[in-house]
């Protein structure tokens, strides 16, 4: 598995998404499409870093999506500070 830590500035675009509690689409390396709010980010003891989507507006299962899987950010909120990042 590729450990990797990404840039500070790709960061700053999830801690954005998290703070205002943003709607996403999330495209993984694999193809993956999942959709949820972006709630936190977390590391892991062992420097593995995670974003946590809220899939189901609060009522549901929460997903930790690794950062280093993710190809591209879509923000699915209207009026939002930015709109798509790609990692």
């Amino acid at each position: 598995m590729n450990n990797s830590i990404i840039s500070c500035d790709l960061h700053d675009y999830l801690e954005i998404a998290c703070m205002y509690g943003y709607q996403v689409q999330l495209t993984l390396n694999d193809q993956q499409i999942i959709e949820g709010k972006a709630i936190d980010t977390m590391t892991t003891d062992d420097k593995r870093e995670f974003l946590v989507i809220d899939l189901d507006h609060g009522h549901g299962p929460k997903k930790q999506v690794e950062l280093n899987q993710i190809r591209k950010m879509q923000v699915l909120t209207p009026d939002a500070k930015f709109s798509e990042v790609i990692f």
